[in-house]
């Protein structure tokens, strides 16, 4: 599904010029709301520390463990052996976090249909008691699943590298530093966060 962000980028144009070549190069983000919370939430609790395609890797393997189904319900989750789990690459903790996600929506502590009702913080203060889901889980998710506009994830390392070379920083910035530098990008730092990341593969 497109997703038309062009107010944000003639605001970020605006509010940040040194953002108009890095919009001409790449063109619009791709970052549009999405439809399966549940298997969004897995998916990167699987991709943590690992290299994209490695994480696409054992995430296929994964899969592969349900072949009936394009995602696994919770129950299915819970009922599948750690050891089937860690057959497909994953580390006992990742499988015991995603375990905990499937029990957490089981027991109703995660509800997938209100995630996109919610606020950016509600949606923190329902995710983060799952085991494996820590600030930057949430930050991508809000980011990349509900497409929330104005997500600045100050603890991923991308960001701090493309926001130092960004902005002709001598060292890495602390979070403290990216809100301040990241001010002018309101309401729409999602997007230029998106923008980092591709500074990076400039």
């Amino acid at each position: 599904m497109a997703h038309d962000w062009s107010e944000a980028l003639a605001h970020l144009r605006s509010s940040d010029p040194r953002l108009s070549p890095l919009i001409d190069r790449h063109g619009h983000p791709t970052i549009a709301p999405r439809k399966n919370p549940v298997q969004s939430l897995a998916r990167a609790i699987v991709s943590q520390q690992l290299s994209g395609k490695a994480a696409d890797t054992i995430w296929g393997r994964f899969l592969a463990i349900y072949p009936r189904a394009a995602f696994p319900g919770p129950a299915a989750i819970l009922e599948t052996p750690n050891e089937r789990l860690r057959g497909a690459g994953l580390s006992g903790a990742k499988a015991a976090a995603i375990k905990d996600l499937a029990r957490h929506v089981l027991e109703k502590k995660v509800v997938p249909a209100r995630l996109p009702k919610l606020s950016d913080e509600e949606v923190s203060a329902m995710l983060l008691p799952v085991r494996g889901i820590g600030p930057w889980s949430v930050d991508m998710f809000l980011m990349f699943f509900l497409a929330r506009p104005d997500v600045l994830p100050v603890g991923d390392l991308g960001i701090r590298k493309g926001m130092q070379k960004h902005f002709g920083l001598r060292k890495l910035p602390e979070p403290k530093r990216m809100l301040e530098l990241a001010a002018p990008w309101r309401p729409y730092r999602t997007i230029a966060s998106w923008y980092m990341w591709r500074l990076l593969e400039a």
